[in-house]
């Protein structure tokens, strides 16, 4: 009898010992489910963005920097460079604002950049457009470099004029109105105002 008992105890605890490995088998092929699931997804969103910003250019948008950035950067008044197509934002001014959301603890490559004009460098992108670019790039945080851009920005989303310095919320996004960044940059108490300016837009999450 005891025996038997020792017989029933050791196939119980056996069960037991396939029940648990099966449980393991079925947590870890949850595990790789979730994470191709996951992999899966991301390459879905990378591909519907690459196609809507592919779109964006063929309608006159111009981008430059990276998709999938916290930061915008908006400008409307294009240097000599730009209006003879050089890239967006390759500039002194381009170079001071990535320099400074860097020292504030962004990612070096975390920013987008949008002109507030079409490809032609004359015509200001429609609202509808402008507010599409917007959509696609997804932006927390947006920085509106000079008026030309504060005046799209205010005309794409129908609300009143930025007053610069201030950081305005607009569906969720902090935009911050630089008032004439480029120029700015000449003037040494212009600087320091702009410096301060984006202080007041840290990263939302942890600094870089």
């Amino acid at each position: 009898m005891q025996d038997g008992r020792a017989r029933s105890a050791a196939a119980t605890a056996a069960q037991a010992n396939v029940t648990a490995s099966a449980q393991a088998t079925t947590a870890a092929q949850a595990r790789v489910a979730a994470h191709t699931g996951g992999q899966e997804r991301r390459a879905a969103y990378v591909a519907k963005t690459r196609m809507e910003l592919e779109m964006l250019a063929a309608r006159g948008v111009v981008v430059c920097g990276n998709a999938f950035s916290s930061v915008l950067i908006v400008k409307g008044e294009l240097s000599a460079d730009e209006l003879a197509g050089g890239p967006l934002l390759a500039g002194p001014d381009g170079d001071a604002l990535r320099k400074s959301l860097t020292a504030l603890g962004y990612a070096p490559e975390d920013w987008a950049g949008l002109s507030a004009l079409a490809a032609d460098a004359k015509t200001p992108l429609t609202p509808g457009l402008f507010r599409t670019a917007v959509a696609a790039l997804g932006p927390a945080t947006v920085l509106i470099c000079d008026d030309v851009a504060a005046a799209t920005f205010c005309a794409a989303y129908a609300i009143q004029p930025l007053e610069p310095g201030v950081v305005t919320d607009v569906l969720g996004m902090r935009v911050l109105h630089l008032g004439g960044f480029a120029a700015g940059l000449a003037d040494p108490q212009r600087k320091q105002w702009a410096w301060a300016c984006l202080k007041r837009v840290p990263p939302l999450a942890e600094p870089y």
